[in-house]
């Protein structure tokens, strides 16, 4: 049925405890897991929070990557728990290093927490590596929460899940970043059946009824997510092109370069300064153009640059950021 029929028909109300179960089963085939190892959120930020109050307790350790999401970290410090922290670093191109997981993991910790993509760097994690993050964590009795929000733009070769590594791995993904619906607030948690049906609980406590006709668009967005995905892998394309263009013609910015992902995370060069928060601010206030700060990455002299826009309006942001650069009012 197309949205737009669906919308004249739409019914408000609905059977929708627990979840929907079309909706449930329509993520379920997409992931080719079980129905009950579907818990459905209201985006990708809730999915992170349910995920986290199911499964640790104030005082339990969790092993977060460093530079990291900043609503993922502030849930960890509302739950009370003790979090420690694991390096990617910038010179080996945002990678995870198992290696630096092992050194910071202890037999207290309870939970480690990722991202792939990286946000804000789009960094991709192999497989490889994550099967040896899950095998570092399993020995100690740990799980792994995955956000995978941005993992379906790696276009090509688009890599599968982590749940599909085994039972100590917890997903967390939406329609929001890839698919570009974000209006709808359809997120998902993939976690084993036990630990699902708690979070469905405590999704009870949180949220009570889900929003019935946001259910049945994001059914109808699933059976048409390839469209979805091409209308947007065209932009963010386009966006990428004039990006990469753009970072090469600049000597006061550079960036670890990925050919997949929505976003860029982008340094200052020190002949600048470094005094990141000043040049957005002047970005905003002179060419009334915006960037996410480093800061709320924990990387202050960084700032993330974000692709997915109309292209002439991407590039035309493009360019007030060079004549601010410049100093050119």
């Amino acid at each position: 049925m197309a949205l737009t029929t669906m919308a004249k028909n739409l019914e408000i109300n609905g059977t929708n405890d627990y979840g929907y179960a079309p909706l449930q089963q329509a993520i379920a085939g997409h992931y080719g897991v079980d129905p009950e190892c579907v818990v459905e959120s209201a985006g990708t930020s809730m999915a992170n929070h349910l995920a986290m109050a199911a499964i640790i307790e104030p005082g339990d350790e969790v092993l977060i990557e460093h530079p990291a999401y900043e609503p993922i970290l502030d849930v960890a410090y509302y739950l009370q728990a003790n979090v420690r922290r694991f390096p990617r670093a910038e010179e080996n191109g945002w990678a995870i290093d198992p290696k630096e997981v092992r050194r910071n993991i202890t037999p207290k910790t309870r939970l480690v927490v990722i991202t792939n993509l990286h946000n804000p760097t789009s960094a991709l994690t192999s497989e490889a590596v994550l099967r040896e993050i899950g095998d570092i964590a399993r020995s100690i009795g740990a799980l792994v929460l995955v956000d995978e929000v941005y993992l379906d733009a790696v276009y090509e070769g688009t890599p599968r899940p982590s749940f599909h590594l085994g039972p100590q791995f917890v997903v967390t993904s939406s329609l929001t970043k890839v698919y570009g619906v974000s209006g709808l607030r359809c997120g998902w948690i993939l976690a084993q059946p036990d630990l699902a049906w708690k979070m469905h609980r405590l999704n009870d406590l949180y949220s009570a009824t889900p929003v019935y006709p946001g259910e049945l668009l994001s059914v109808a967005a699933f059976q048409h997510l390839n469209l979805l995905r091409e209308k947007a892998r065209r932009i963010v394309d386009a966006d990428r092109q004039l990006l990469r263009d753009f970072l090469g013609e600049q000597s006061n910015i550079c960036a670890v370069w990925t050919n997949w992902g929505t976003t860029s995370f982008v340094r200052l060069s020190r002949s600048r300064g470094s005094n990141t928060d000043r040049f957005l601010e002047q970005l905003r206030a002179k060419f009334d153009t915006s960037a996410v700060p480093g800061r709320f990455f924990e990387m202050p002299d960084h700032f993330r640059i974000g692709m997915g826009v109309n292209t002439e309006m991407f590039g035309e942001g493009l360019n007030r950021i060079g004549r601010a650069l410049a100093g050119n009012d």
